[in-house]
């Protein structure tokens, strides 16, 4: 490992500074969560005919299709981010709803018990649900904006972040 200006580690760069998958080898396998969020901001009038058609397009239904690539991303997030470890999660799950402000949330919670930890999971689930949702409603309009993907919870490991 190799240590930035401010004294941190890059953990995927070796002494070499050369990168490099951390070995996981030595830890404890512990329980581990998390849990990442992202918004979609909708046009008034494509939100308006979302909640009038009962969240369907063309393409079929919105939220149902979103949540089942969002669970398929989390799955596959080792094959698309490097040095991602390949775990096989225990349990995912993605849940997307609407605000009074035109505005959906898409939140990904993964689980593992393993030697490291699932935030990239699901970082990917909720990134890919909320870009399936674009995907599904651009027809409608070219001005939605995904924003905001953010980790809000880990626990197990070393660190946690965010809790209940």
């Amino acid at each position: 490992m190799t240590r930035t200006a401010m004294g941190q580690e890059f953990t995927h760069v070796d002494e070499r500074r050369q990168p490099s998958m951390v070995d996981v080898g030595g830890k404890a396998v512990t329980h581990r969560v998390a849990v990442a969020e992202a918004r979609i901001r909708f046009p008034a009038s494509v939100a308006e005919a979302l909640r009038e058609s009962g969240f369907e397009t063309s393409k079929g239904p919105v939220f149902q299709t979103a949540i089942i690539a969002g669970v398929m991303a989390a799955k596959r997030a080792h094959e698309l981010i490097p040095f991602c470890h390949p775990l096989g999660l225990e349990n995912c799950m993605v849940e997307i709803g609407m605000s009074d402000h035109d505005e959906a949330l898409v939140r990904c919670t993964a689980s593992v018990h393993h030697r490291t930890g699932v935030e990239m999971e699901a970082l990917t689930g909720a990134s890919i649900a909320a870009l399936t949702v674009y995907d599904m409603c651009k027809a409608l309009s070219h001005e939605i904006v995904v924003s905001e993907l953010r980790l809000v919870e880990k626990r197990g490991g070393k660190r946690e972040v965010g809790g209940p």
